[in-house]
């Protein structure tokens, strides 16, 4: 949810503006493959609970997602009012955290046959090879279809986020989702945040100024580490039909 509110916010600001940043992507790149690196190093550090003491992995892993989520908005607002000296550390806490939640399902692809390890690194793959794409793409977008592009995969991401907070709420009943289905959901999310990293070219110099660029850095972390998420999500339900 904490990428939906982030997506919506940079909208709302890039209406109807002129670039108010024509740099501030190009400062805010080396932070994002920073964050990347953190949170890889994240991943590796909960593997290795999952696999020394699992026990005390889940405890763990729920505080983390709760400190994450405490730490986004906090980060947020810190990055927006350009206070990069105090932002900085805490977005660095953050990434790290974030690579600790995502090992639950890195995790789980790393045990699923015809996935493993290289699933992983075709799901990074996926990743970068959309950030070069989205780069050419975004950056040449018009006015219209900017925002035309933008406000479909805003109204996408939301529905797509209230489909897996039911998925969740479901699971807690014994309810869960068919192979076939989650193939569905899975695609249709790969589908939306490659749309949301084309946007991010095209919104974020319209909504932060070049000093903001820790702002943008997180918008872009968000895109990109959600699609590598539902890239191996839909792998691993290829792989898991029944």
């Amino acid at each position: 949810m904490a990428t939906t509110s982030n997506f919506r916010d940079s909208i709302k600001k890039a209406k109807n503006q002129a670039l108010v940043g024509p740099n501030v992507i190009n400062k805010a790149l080396p932070y994002l493959g920073g964050g990347l690196v953190l949170t890889a190093v994240g991943t590796y550090g909960g593997l290795g609970m999952i696999q020394s003491n699992p026990t005390l992995f889940m405890p763990t892993f729920i505080g983390a997602i709760i400190l994450q989520l405490v730490l986004f908005f906090v980060v947020r607002g810190i990055a927006e009012r350009a206070d990069n000296g105090i932002a900085l550390p805490l977005l660095t806490v953050y990434s790290l955290l974030t690579g600790y939640t995502l090992s639950g399902i890195v995790y789980v692809a790393l045990g699923t046959n015809g996935v493993g390890i290289n699933g992983v690194a075709i799901a990074a793959l996926g990743c970068g090879i959309t950030f070069v794409l989205a780069r050419n793409v975004g950056s040449n977008l018009g006015e219209e279809d900017g925002l035309a592009l933008a406000k479909t995969v805003q109204l996408g991401i939301i529905g797509l986020f209230i489909v897996i907070l039911l998925q969740l709420v479901l699971s807690f009943f014994g309810v869960f989702t068919p192979s076939w289905l989650e193939i569905g959901i899975s695609g249709l999310g790969v589908f939306l945040f490659v749309g949301a990293s084309v946007v991010d070219f095209y919104i974020l110099p319209r909504a932060y100024r070049d000093e903001q660029y820790l702002s943008a850095a997180l918008s872009m972390y968000l895109t990109y580490i959600n699609l590598f998420v539902f890239i191996l999500r839909l792998l691993i339900a290829i792989n898991s039909r029944d």
